[in-house]
């Protein structure tokens, strides 16, 4: 069993409390890294845009961007309840001895390795039940509604979809007990990965075929993002692209090509630009 005061099988990272003490940190170590790629994908997609817009991007962004804000005040009311949000439970289970990972004696980086394959396909399940389940569909189609897709899409989702997010991955982390470290790496590739997944990049055919071999690749997702249900309801992946081709839900490319393909859902107008529109969006009937 590993020690409670050692990060991964008996090769410490440090006491738990060092740990503690480094994990206040996080938040800003991981903001400067996702306004760093944010800016480096904005400026990319800028330069080498794949698909031209359908709607102004002042009136999208500023939407989705106030809607990133209001996902980070719901995470902090939610902290205010339930004290130990992500990390914070990696350290508590850590502290106890809970979960699969704090049961065993294996190398820091087999298990370090393990916890993100694990944390990458919950995040593939979950996301194929959000489609799957029609209450969080509901939800969930506040991020497909967008008529573009570009790198704020990826921080475009209904504040009551992330709090319910961040209550599985809580879980998740009892249930696994994966070391804080490999939280904040698994937090930082998810969010990285996500804004690459969704820019509004032209990649050379080469090196997107070569991408997609092991990550998703923004073409990849963007048969996701499609006004189709065959299409949407197909590469549910966010970081790693194995998930989809192992359980049959790989598509490679939009029946009508990347140009041809409407982005969105039903909504073709200026609505989901909107932000009380899109606030609304699960509650109403259609």
């Amino acid at each position: 069993m590993r020690k409670p005061g050692l990060a991964c099988g008996g090769l410490a990272f440090g006491p738990i409390l060092r740990i503690a003490g480094v994990m206040e940190h996080e938040t800003l170590i991981r903001l400067a890294i996702f306004l760093a790629l944010f800016a480096l994908l904005a400026a990319a997609e800028a330069r080498a845009p794949r698909r031209a817009r359908s709607l102004p991007r002042r009136r999208r962004w500023q939407t989705n961007l106030l809607m990133t804000v209001l996902n980070t005040l719901t995470l902090r009311a939610l902290a205010l309840g339930l004290p130990l949000l992500a990390v914070g439970a990696a350290l508590d289970a850590a502290e106890h001895g809970w979960g699969l990972l704090n049961a065993l004696a294996w190398p820091a980086w087999a298990e370090l390795l393990l916890a993100v394959l694990v944390m990458d396909f919950a995040i593939w399940l979950q996301h194929l039940l959000t489609h799957k389940v029609p209450v969080l569909w509901r939800l969930h189609r506040v991020h497909h509604a967008d008529r573009d897709m570009d790198v704020t899409t990826a921080v475009r989702f209904h504040p009551v979809e992330i709090a319910l997010s961040m209550l599985v991955k809580i879980g998740l982390v009892y249930l696994l007990g994966p070391s804080a470290l490999a939280v904040v790496l698994f937090e930082v590739l998810l969010n990285g990965t996500a804004l690459f997944t969704h820019a509004n990049l032209a990649l050379p055919p080469r090196l997107d075929r070569a991408l997609r071999l092991l990550l998703v690749t923004p073409d990849m997702h963007r048969v996701h993002h499609s006004q189709l249900r065959a299409e949407h309801d197909s590469n549910y992946g966010f970081a790693l692209s194995v998930w989809d081709r192992l359980f049959g839900t790989y598509v490679a490319q939009p029946g009508r090509g990347h140009h041809g393909m409407t982005v969105g859902l039903e909504w073709q107008d200026g609505r989901p630009a909107q932000l009380g529109w899109s606030l609304l969006l699960p509650f109403r009937r259609r």
